[in-house]
């Protein structure tokens, strides 16, 4: 072999491996109807495949849309299930989940298949209502019912497991809206996931498997695009729930949070700590509504699921000094692109967070908020000023300097106002 042709070698081989460098990835999926793959067909027809993964009992959905320009498309039968994988060719593909054909959808021209899936977890017997009623049962055991029910794993978080429900009826209801109910009440994240039923508080969800998700952190470089919505925190100042006392027809209130401008549950409870319970859980929802993100990753991400922890570097001080829960998650597919959009909410602390404004009426001596270390992901606690009846901050800090920033500004405030 002469000097020349090795050097061209060489130099063949340097430039493939700078392409394959500088490459930028492309995304790739894998598509499994009724156990036959069939990726390679769905790849040359792709228009776009649309996942959302919803936070609670509402079904996730999968819309895939195709082209039958040749008319060679067979339209897949009602109930048929799909598997799906999504991902990129330099990270591999990650399992999102088995759906159930719902809809399907021919039209033209230009001719399209349009195919619309739900999760298979949330179907079937979950839809049928039922009778029944418990008195004076541990939360635990009611869940364990509904799950067995179903052929379900129950997995309940131990604080929740415990508590006593004194009285509940499920009246011609089905145990997806009893599900949901509970949840509502307990400020819980209720769903079923691969063969499993979860309830866990909100923020503190795990995986399927019973793992803690882990927290992600995001740089303005991950971000396509982004809407901070922050609301005015005083629209409501409480929330007020009715239940009876036992023996006696009188009506009588439960109230988070305090002042005139209270959010009345339509509900009425059958004692005072199932009220206390369900006024606390709105309050802490209305707390956590206060900030809002829609955030775009320019590269989608398939690891990420509902419940998990986010904080954000790069952005303005108002979205980077907070942590932030999420909601929802859209992914979007095409054969050129992968994005995922995430619906974000503002963290609470762990801290019982139910009397964030009991003292609105009341004079406050300081200022307490919390923040979670990086280091550790443990939630501690900064304070301003006399602590006697300190004003809880509702966020969650994203470090302790961002903390410390929130307790001083807020303690200038209550000096400033103390001395007006």
């Amino acid at each position: 072999m002469s000097i020349v042709t090795q050097a061209t070698e060489l130099l063949d081989a340097a430039a493939q491996r700078y392409r394959e460098l500088t490459a930028y990835p492309r995304p790739i999926c894998r598509v499994v109807v009724a156990g036959n793959d069939i990726s390679g067909a769905v790849v040359e027809r792709l228009i776009s495949i649309e996942l959302t993964d919803n936070r609670g009992m509402e079904a996730d959905q999968l819309d895939i849309a195709l082209s039958d320009h040749d008319g060679l498309l067979a339209i897949p039968p009602r109930d048929a299930a799909i598997d799906l994988w999504l991902g990129w060719d330099d990270t591999g593909l990650v399992y999102k989940g088995r759906y159930n054909v719902d809809e399907t959808e021919h039209s033209g021209a230009p001719d399209t298949l349009n195919i619309r899936a739900r999760s298979a977890d949330l179907r079937g017997a979950l839809k049928i209502k039922r009778e029944r009623s418990w008195d004076s049962t541990p939360l635990a055991t009611i869940l364990n019912a509904v799950a067995a029910a179903h052929g379900l794993t129950p997995l309940i978080g131990a604080a929740l497991a415990v508590l006593n429900i004194a009285h509940l009826d499920q009246a011609n209801e089905s145990d997806a809206n009893l599900l949901t109910r509970l949840g509502r009440d307990h400020d819980a994240i209720a769903t079923i996931k691969a063969g499993r039923l979860l309830f866990m508080p909100t923020g503190k969800a795990v995986t399927a498997s019973g793992l803690n998700l882990p927290h992600v952190v995001l740089t303005r470089a991950d971000g396509d695009q982004h809407r901070f919505l922050q609301a005015n925190r005083d629209a409501y100042s409480g929330v007020k729930a009715y239940y009876y006392e036992v023996n006696s027809a009188k009506k009588l209130e439960a109230i988070a949070g305090g002042g005139d401008n209270l959010k009345e549950l339509r509900h009425t409870y059958a004692d005072k700590h199932s009220a206390v319970r369900a006024a606390r859980a709105e309050w802490k929802r209305l707390q956590r509504g206060t900030a809002t993100l829609s955030y775009t990753l320019a590269r989608g991400r398939p690891d990420l699921v509902p419940d998990q922890t986010y904080s954000l570097t790069g952005i303005k001080a108002e979205l980077t000094e907070i942590i932030w829960l999420g909601g929802n998650i859209r992914h979007s597919f095409t054969a050129d692109s992968y994005t995922t959009s995430l619906d974000l909410e503002s963290q609470l602390p762990d801290e019982e967070v139910a009397d964030l404004a009991e003292n609105v009426d009341g004079e406050y001596t300081g200022i307490v908020a919390w923040y979670r270390d990086a280091k550790t992901g443990q939630q501690k606690s900064i304070t301003g000023g006399d602590q006697a009846k300190p004003r809880r901050l509702v966020h969650l800090y994203a470090s302790k300097a961002n903390a410390k920033r929130a307790v001083d500004r807020e303690l200038s405030k209550l000096q400033a106002s103390k001395a007006a």
